[in-house]
């Protein structure tokens, strides 16, 4: 929590005066890790900057996220003995989406997902430690020391990193249009804090709002099955920047597909972070018994927690996770997790049978000693629970990602309703669609922000008209761009 405070503190200083400067190479919209990802590259290339924020403070959705960020290949798996490949996260990431995945930016993201790990890591963040996600075959989740939450880190990093390069970053600036001239988009028109409305014209924008995972009308127009559910999102998440794009002309794909996560606080809204299952919890229902693969995808276990008993399940887990992972400090310091010296007890608090609560820790037990899940198969058992005392967090799935939005193409550049590029116009992370398909796995999030981020800024600021030609696997360093002639 002290990371995220200290986001909120530097988003503060962003104080900018009435005479600011309205003219820019790239425009920015949205400052959560995609958009603070692309104008800190956008920045690193000699370019200036303006980002525009319509919340009070910096962050938007990435502040919320607890997992961490998948990467093959990385450093960090080498040293921890990690056998990984990036083919293996194309090929989970393809398979978690069913296939519905766009392969041309599935392979963007997992080419590069490593060096977005570094790039966080030279502005002085903390993805050092690595875990298991739920869809993936390895470990490939970094995240802060210990598993606490990466979202914080992140946005504590890149907000730093815009504050001590000077970046004008405008918040409360709420963007109504995009301008287009000839075709091509010039720059935006925002209402600043005031009401007022500035012109803000540039070579390229960058669309970087998110999703619309907080706009109940949008989700329900979608899917009406979804009426009712809570969300996990930030306030701010309302589709703006597909509207945005839309009314500009582009495309768009898949907004029919949104994701549910699976571990969320009924009438609370607080997730609970895939980790505490990747490090060992499972899930039981209100009878004390499993149900499920707890490392399925999260459509999967999400469908099956709605079959239980008043459509809830029960994280279980003992003292050997907790003291595994840092980020199950936060929630019991939030009084989300129910604690019992024995099993006994812990049943008697949640008002469950407790001989179906200990049938079911002993035979996991067993089944964890075997190396072997003969009731539902789980691959990755990394403890018993058999260290007391035990925990359990009450759960229920809520509308958590959207895996739809603008089409792009692998070099984040907008495409229209023909499949052509928008000139002038670039976007990434959750705003886009057609990287995570019909189910987006754990920890490809925050590698999607950050890789088409910087993809985005990169050829905003190089490359803002021009129909790129796909460069390869890497954008290594966006910085040395500009002296490679690239």
């Amino acid at each position: 929590m002290k990371k995220l405070l200290l986001a909120s503190v530097v988003s503060a200083t962003f104080a900018v005066p009435a005479f600011a400067a309205d003219q820019a190479d790239v425009v920015v919209v949205g400052a959560g890790g995609a958009g603070l990802s692309a104008a800190v590259t956008a920045h690193n290339l000699g370019k200036k900057v303006i980002v525009l924020e319509k919340m009070t403070m910096l962050g938007g959705n990435t502040n919320r996220a607890a997992g961490g960020l998948n990467a093959a290949e990385t450093k960090h798996q080498e040293k921890n003995g990690i056998k990984d490949s990036i083919e293996t996260h194309f090929n989970d990431t393809m398979k978690g989406g069913k296939y519905l995945n766009n392969p041309d930016l599935v392979h963007k993201l997992t080419d590069n997902a490593k060096y977005s790990v570094d790039f966080i890591n030279d502005l002085g963040g903390d993805l050092t430690d690595v875990g298991m996600m739920a869809g993936a075959t390895n470990k490939r989740t970094h995240r802060p020391t210990g598993g606490g939450f990466v979202g914080a880190n992140v946005v504590a990093t890149l907000a730093k990193a815009s504050k001590d390069k000077d970046i004008d970053v405008r918040t409360s600036a709420n963007v109504q249009k995009l301008l287009i001239k000839d075709g091509k988009v010039t720059g935006v028109q925002y209402k600043d804090k005031a009401g007022k409305l500035r012109t803000v014209n540039a070579k390229a924008v960058v669309i970087a709002t998110g999703g619309f995972g907080a706009n109940q009308a949008m989700l329900v127009k979608i899917n009406p099955k979804l009426k009712g559910f809570g969300t996990t999102n930030h306030p701010g998440a309302t589709g703006d920047g597909i509207k945005l794009g839309e009314n500009a002309g582009a495309s768009t794909v898949d907004l029919e597909q949104i994701q549910t996560h699976p571990t969320v606080v009924p009438n609370n809204g607080e997730m609970i972070t895939e980790a505490v299952r990747g490090n060992g919890a499972i899930l039981i229902n209100q009878e004390g018994k499993r149900f499920i693969n707890e490392l399925q995808t999260r459509d999967v276990v999400s469908a099956a927690e709605l079959q239980q008993t008043g459509k809830v399940g029960y994280l279980v887990f003992d003292n050997s996770v907790r003291r595994s992972l840092k980020a199950i400090e936060t929630y019991i310091k939030k009084k989300l997790v129910t604690e019992g010296t024995t099993l006994d007890e812990l049943a008697k608090k949640l008002n469950i049978n407790a001989d179906n609560l200990k049938a079911t820790i002993d035979q996991y037990a067993k089944f964890q000693a075997a190396k072997k899940d003969d009731a539902f198969g789980r691959a990755d058992m990394p403890r018993p629970l058999t260290q007391g005392p035990w925990y359990a967090v009450q759960v229920t799935p809520a509308v958590h990602h959207t895996m739809g939005g603008l089409r792009i193409n692998s070099e984040a550049q907008v495409l229209n309703k023909k499949g052509n590029v928008i000139p002038g116009l670039f976007a990434a992370g959750e705003v886009t669609g057609g990287v995570h398909g019909a189910n987006r796995l754990g920890g490809n999030a925050m590698a999607d922000i950050v890789t088409f981020g910087r993809i985005a800024g990169r050829n905003a600021a190089l490359h803002p008209t021009e129909v790129i030609v796909s460069r390869g696997q890497n954008p290594k360093d966006a910085e040395t761009a500009t002296a490679e002639g690239k």
